[in-house]
């Protein structure tokens, strides 16, 4: 089918169910959602079989649904209404949730059903369950939808249902002499990601983010202890949460760790709590979950050390597992922004994580392998591929490609890393598509070793498994020797510092140039400033109507 989808932006849904229909063979277009008269003008230019709209914040135009099947996804079962159905469901402490995807009527998600997914509800953040259950369910309720649709079967009549509005922050406000640590951290997961928790501390106004329990107590209120990550620890009626992030009032302001911003010389000091380590016999399990997969200069030297402390240990493996919901995606362009000078912050982040990805490559001690639980893009991407294997989870989506960061060059090593995975030609297609890929995509391309299917904790053991069974291959020896050999050999042929300076280079120009565009992309990236067209390469429907 010709399928048109109708979004607010290119998020994480949206872009898993553009891989999904992509690799199903349906012909793609996306038109974002701006105004009324835009997704006319697509409707017409298009001229879909079907739309599908993953993520909106308004209703669709009569002028639309009328004219063509609009099938919308709802992160709510059958009944929900309104546009905070997730938020609710984590405040109201629901232990079961759901999808629906239903056609698009005049009444807000009040349409007739064409199918609907449940799932069991984590102690998760709104963000990590849209991800990841809702992306799931998403997936299965879409797929089945089409399938009847080309059956030509009928939809179900909606279920009487009630409309909720978007949380106040009123119903969202913690009063920390009340709130029990779980009641806390319910009302924060529920608005990570956006709009954040408001909430007054020392005096001042912030959002509060990415909250986790702290094996603390104090007087309800006071601030308890920080960690060299910058989260801090504020105390409940019965315990303390963890705050990682914080973002003050105003239009541009930056969501930053919680230290950034707060007093803390007086404040006890504990680890980071961002990079762990532990061993499983033969295998050492580095993970580092950082926030939405970003990661700062100071992130990238602590990572690369602990790697290297790795690298020391008598053991065989190196297993890299990333985030479960983001392995990485790269330098951390907030703490960019934040920066006096943020072209001196972009070429020390680009610098600090080149410096991991060439530990990474040049490591002689152990077989090195990447676990991808969760998705990844850009230098995230390449980072993973510095690693001997890279294991990737059935449905996580991939965007290997800088382009789109005003036309950033890109390092850690890509270069070196790409060609001896893909050829010439599928390189070249990775970088100038610009488009997400699933890891069905990634593996016949070359940028994966193997699919491991299921849920999280499963893909986890079974990466584990792998990894373990690498150890213990009476082979191992061999292997490894084989892994250094081809890195003297690649070494002699053209030196690894050679790729990394070519890069540089290019990312020199685009950090220090007269072309402002990365930094244009980069404001625009984090103020989430309102699209004002889609981008040519999601839209060939808008390329075909350019001049000659």
């Amino acid at each position: 089918m010709r399928i048109l989808l109708l979004a607010h932006s290119f998020n994480s849904l949206t872009q898993r169910v553009w891989v999904e229909l992509a690799a199903r063979g349906h012909e793609l277009a996306l038109e974002l959602d701006i105004k009324d008269s835009v997704a006319e003008e697509a409707l017409d230019l298009f001229r879909p079989d079907l739309i599908v709209a993953p993520f909106l914040k308004r209703a669709i135009p009569a002028s639309v649904w009328q004219t063509v099947r609009c099938l919308v996804i709802h992160p709510g079962p059958p009944g929900d209404r309104g546009p905070s159905a997730l938020d609710w469901a984590i405040l109201d402490g629901c232990r079961e949730w759901g999808v629906t995807v239903l056609e698009a009527v005049a009444d807000f998600d009040a349409g007739p059903v064409w199918a609907h997914r449940a799932f069991q509800m984590r102690e998760a953040t709104k963000g990590s369950l849209y991800r990841r259950d809702v992306t799931e369910a998403a997936i299965e309720a879409l797929l089945e939808a089409l399938a009847r649709i080309e059956a030509g079967e009928k939809p179900t009549p909606a279920p009487p249902g009630v409309f909720r509005p978007s949380v106040p922050q009123a119903a969202r406000s913690i009063d920390w002499r009340q709130d029990t640590t779980a009641g806390a951290l319910r009302k924060i997961r529920s608005a990570d990601g956006t709009p954040g928790v408001r909430d007054l501390i020392e005096g001042q106004d912030y959002f509060l983010f990415d909250a986790k329990a702290a094996d603390l107590s104090g007087r309800p209120g006071d601030l308890l202890a920080v960690t060299d990550c910058g989260a801090v620890a504020r105390a409940t009626r019965d315990g303390a949460v963890w705050i990682g992030h914080l973002r003050p009032l105003g239009k541009e302001s930056l969501k930053l760790p919680a230290a950034h911003y707060l007093k803390t010389e007086r404040l006890v000091r504990h680890p980071a709590q961002d990079i762990s380590y532990e061993e499983q016999g033969q295998v050492g399990i580095l993970r580092f979950p950082f926030y939405n997969g970003a990661m700062s200069k100071e992130q990238c030297h602590r990572l690369c050390s602990a790697f290297l402390d790795a690298a020391q240990r008598p053991t065989r493996v190196i297993l890299l597992a990333g985030g479960e919901d983001s392995w990485s995606n790269g330098i951390h362009l907030g703490a960019i922004e934040a920066a006096d000078s943020v072209s001196d912050e972009s070429w020390a982040n680009i610098n600090a994580i080149d410096d991991l990805a060439a530990a990474i490559i040049t490591c002689r001690s152990h077989l090195t392998v990447s676990a991808m639980t969760g998705n990844a893009g850009a230098g995230g991407v390449f980072l993973a591929l510095a690693a001997d294997r890279v294991l990737m989870r059935d449905g996580i989506v991939l965007n290997p490609h800088y382009k789109s960061m005003g036309n950033l060059y890109g390092s850690e090593y890509w270069t070196y890393l790409l060609p001896r995975r893909a050829s010439q030609e599928q390189a070249r297609h990775i970088q100038e598509a610009r488009l997400p890929m699933g890891a069905g995509q990634a593996l016949s391309l070359g940028l994966a070793d193997e699919i491991l299917p299921g849920t999280v904790p499963g893909f986890q053991q079974a990466a584990l498994k792998k990894a373990q069974e690498l150890a213990a291959d009476d082979a191992f020896a061999a292997r490894l020797q084989e892994k250094c050999d081809r890195r003297d050999a690649d070494e002699a042929i053209k030196p690894l510092a050679a790729y990394r300076a070519e890069e540089l280079e290019k990312m020199r120009l685009n950090f220090y140039g007269f072309d402002p565009s990365y930094h244009v992309a980069r404001y625009h990236f984090i103020f989430k400033s309102a699209k004002s067209r889609t981008p040519l390469y999601l839209a060939p429907h808008r390329r075909a109507k350019l001049p000659a």
